[in-house]
């Protein structure tokens, strides 16, 4: 049986779509997307999982009172549908300590630097771009990593460099990082993690 896999997105999807892409070519050998989860009724992703015959549930961080209620209308879902592994692939919503132990090496995330470069606690999207630039590292990239309760914490799996370029603004980096990084190493290091799952319930 292949891994049964849960994609987190909270806007356009382009990372699901790579995922998607990936499965569709049949190199997700191991696992399989069966559900997408969006933290945001709008976002264009969900109509990539639906263009793709996936199934997708909003669960909207407003709508719920705590971050509990939160994390447990998203836990109903992922054992209503025996979900074993999940992707976040630009999940805009920080994940409690309780839910990244009870998916303890089951939970992977794209960062869009080389981690321990411009990671951590309010690094996301063109920040990070902003800073490498900003500092003038010449080589920046992407990483795969389990997500624990610290951000961009957990143990890497994969990660890619990209060079930055002199003509390079935060936005042009942005699209190249994930062109030639992220979309790259997150379908593949999905493969990896479903398939050491899928060895470990033999």
């Amino acid at each position: 049986m292949k891994t049964r896999i849960a994609v987190f997105v909270s806007g356009g999807g382009t990372n699901l779509q790579a995922l998607i892409d990936f499965q569709r070519d049949g190199k997700l050998k191991d696992g399989e997307i069966v559900l997408v989860i969006s933290s945001n009724p709008s976002a264009y992703a969900l109509e990539r999982a639906a263009k793709a015959d996936i199934k997708s549930v909003t669960v909207a961080k407003k709508d719920c009172a705590t971050q509990q209620e939160f994390e447990e209308k998203i836990i109903s879902e992922l054992e209503e549908n025996g979900i074993e592994m999940i992707v976040l692939a630009g999940f805009m919503s920080i994940l409690s300590a309780d839910f990244t132990r009870r998916y303890e090496d089951r939970i992977i995330n794209v960062h869009p630097s080389l981690i321990p470069s411009f990671c951590g606690k309010g690094m996301y999207g063109l920040r990070v771009h902003e800073s490498a630039l900003s500092y003038g590292v010449k080589v920046t990239g992407a990483t795969v990593h389990f997500v624990n309760e610290i951000p961009d914490g957990g143990k890497i799996i994969l990660q890619k460099s990209v060079r930055i370029l002199q003509s390079d603004n935060a936005e042009s980096l942005q699209k190249r990082v994930m062109k030639l990084a992220e979309w790259d190493i997150l379908p593949r290091a999905t493969q990896m993690v479903a398939k050491a799952i899928r060895m470990e319930k033999r």
